[in-house]
């Protein structure tokens, strides 16, 4: 029933969150700036193009959200609101167009609060501010999650690659024996219509897989005898993944590894499933699977120059898409392994390496995987010197090859190294003991040139070649810095100096930056901050991953970080680098793509950004506290 007076008006507000919750001179304040509008059945009360768009309070009837424009596939609503409710939150916070269409379901009354006003109650009442911030997120979640629901009604083949792998199976998975004749195993492909056949054992675990391409290479053309056992030319162990995996995951492992099926796993190991890249791919607004392939025929640098370009337009697309900074940067570095291994294949062409044992390093970001899209090059070779070779002469043959290499890259859009750390470089084109050397070196005398290299050499990991190298390498350090107290100590002493920019009255500092003025450094006061805290602790404990996020996740494992909440230390992290990857894709100036001004940012992002910052800083207390600094 609408409110007759100002007294029901505030009676109908103290029945609902985050109203009742309001001080009483902060609710009077908002009785006051209300004005009511009734709207009839199926009109519309806002819509996108309505700026800036106000608040709007139900008091009676319900409100219908629907998508705008072409975006709206299905005749369903994304969802109603209830008498008491709000809307558009999100929209009015940021100052920014409402994504949706509302509109009356019946006779409807509701109070408008205009945007100004708004904003006016974000300052006067903590409890509506919190409630702002606490539950924005959760609306644009719901509105995702039902986006997502109408893709996949708009198209049953087309499913959401935020699905899990679950949705990909089906009732029966297409499975024979070890014993099974090849000829056999290709009759249950060709019945079923499928491209794979699991080999499994009699407790239903994967032992193998037989795909169409094992079939033409392995059977085929070399005439294999068809009625031997499948085990005979099967992939064993074949690539697996869990059904809760999402399907970003299983791309990611595709394009990593240059795989074409996975068998999917139930908790308890057993096979449930096939998804294949087909399945994956067949979605085809992501086109990955086409990237990919350009990259994998490219005959030469020209050609892989232009496929690059189709890799940043794609992770470009995909941030656009509302991709999280986890899968994106992922991808990306993925994508560039793909890329930088092409490249050294193209360059083996014209340099004998072979039975040489080597492999190529990245260091820093692609080290880590977690490039973004300005990146430049870091980069080394490590290979094995038997004795008696001429160590120099080897060393030679590598650096003309990885010369081209660097070239190559350089014209895929991966600049050189200023700094020169690039396999080409004699300093950085070692043997296994070299390597040892000179990390010995920085560990047993911490100068500050020491310290600057391990914030980049120690992210490292192979990308091309024998891999147990790296491996090798990663565990000999690991023991090395295990006891080095003196040099951790020193790093996190280091690695304390970049604090945060949170502010004592303000809610940020700032550097005297003259040519970004009024902005904050993401990666040097933000990002870095976790990524330096979490390489030391990863030395300190014996953590092998390169990865920030999970040498994090390994450290709470070990429970190496007390209490703290490792979600929100990683959440934190993320955000900094989805503004870092939303700055780059907005073609900020070079040397800003790392900055951005707080001021710009809606209120939401605000406050996220200074909640990360703060988990940042509880990062490195924890450091200060170990190491006491």
């Amino acid at each position: 029933m609408a409110s007759e007076s100002r007294e029901e008006l505030l009676v109908f507000l103290r029945r609902h969150a985050p109203f009742k919750d309001m001080g009483s001179f902060a609710l009077d304040a908002l009785a006051a700036n209300l004005t009511p509008l009734d709207v009839a059945d199926g009109n519309f009360i806002l819509e996108p193009k309505d700026m800036p768009p106000d608040l709007f309070i139900i008091e009676s009837g319900r409100v219908q959200a629907r998508l705008a424009g072409d975006v709206n596939l299905t005749d369903q609503p994304l969802y109603e609101l209830e008498p008491g409710q709000s809307f558009p939150l999100a929209a009015v916070a940021a100052k920014r167009p409402a994504i949706n269409v509302y509109s009356a379901v019946g006779e409807v009354r509701v109070w408008r609060l205009a945007s100004a006003d708004f904003s006016g109650l974000l300052l006067s009442s903590c409890e509506f501010n919190r409630f702002v911030l606490d539950h924005v997120a959760g609306l644009l979640d719901e509105a995702r999650r039902q986006i997502e629901i109408q893709f996949g009604q708009r198209n049953s083949d087309q499913q959401s690659i935020n699905a899990q792998l679950s949705g990909f199976l089906r009732p029966n998975v297409v499975s024979v024996t070890p014993q099974t004749s090849i000829k056999q195993a290709m009759e249950t492909m060709v019945k079923a219509k499928v491209g794979s056949v699991v080999v499994i054992d009699a407790g239903n675990r994967p032992l193998g897989i037989f795909t169409q391409s094992d079939a033409l290479r392995r059977v085929v053309i070399p005439e294999h005898p068809a009625a031997a056992p499948i085990e005979q030319v099967m992939t064993a162990p074949p690539a697996t993944i869990s059904a809760t995996a999402t399907a970003y995951d299983a791309m990611l492992a595709m394009a990593m590894h240059r795989i074409r099926h996975l068998v999917i796993l139930d908790g308890e190991d057993k096979v449930v499933g096939v998804v294949s890249e087909r399945d994956l791919f067949a979605m085809q607004r992501i086109g990955l699977r086409n990237v990919r392939k350009v990259i994998e025929a490219a005959a030469d640098i020209d050609a892989l120059s232009r496929a690059a370009g189709d890799v940043r337009r794609l992770c470009l697309n995909m941030l656009g898409q509302g991709v999280s900074a986890e899968k994106l940067t992922q991808f990306i570095s993925g994508l560039n392994d793909s890329l930088t291994r092409r490249v050294i294949e193209i360059s083996l062409a014209r340099h004998d390496l072979r039975g040489l044992d080597w492999a190529w390093l990245a260091f820093g970001s692609e080290g880590r995987d977690e490039q973004t899209f300005s990146t430049d090059q870091d980069n080394g070779i490590i290979f094995a010197c038997a004795e008696g070779d001429d160590k120099d002469a080897l060393r030679q043959r590598f650096l003309d090859f990885a010369r081209e290499v660097n070239e190559g890259l350089a014209r895929c859009g991966f600049p050189l190294c200023k700094g020169n750390i690039m396999a080409s470089n004699p300093l950085w084109c070692l043997s296994q003991e070299e390597w040892q050397e000179r990390f010995t070196q920085w560990i047993r005398k911490p100068e500050p040139e020491a310290l600057l290299n391990a914030t980049i050499f120690f992210d490292f990991r192979a990308i091309f070649g024998n891999e147990a190298l790296a491996k090798g390498l990663s565990a000999w350090l690991l023991e090395m810095t295990a006891t080095a107290t003196l040099f951790l100590r020193f790093m996190a002493e280091n690695a304390a100096k970049a604090t945060p920019p949170l502010g004592m009255i303000r809610d940020f500092s700032f550097d005297n930056n003259a040519d970004f003025p009024h902005t904050l450094d993401l990666k040097a006061f933000g990002a870095r901050l976790f990524v330096d805290a979490a390489r030391i602790i990863a030395l300190a404990h014996g953590i092998a991953h390169s990865s920030t996020v999970e040498r994090l996740r390994a450290a709470a494992a070990q429970g190496k970080l007390g209490g703290d909440d490792i979600n929100a230390m990683i959440e934190g992290f993320f955000f900094i680098q989805q503004l870092r990857l939303r700055n780059q894709r907005a073609g900020t100036p070079p040397g800003g793509e790392n900055r951005v001004d707080p001021d710009k940012l809606n209120e939401l992002d605000r406050h996220v950004l200074k909640e990360a910052f703060k988990q940042a800083k509880r990062l490195q207390s924890r450091l200060q506290l170990e190491y006491r600094l």
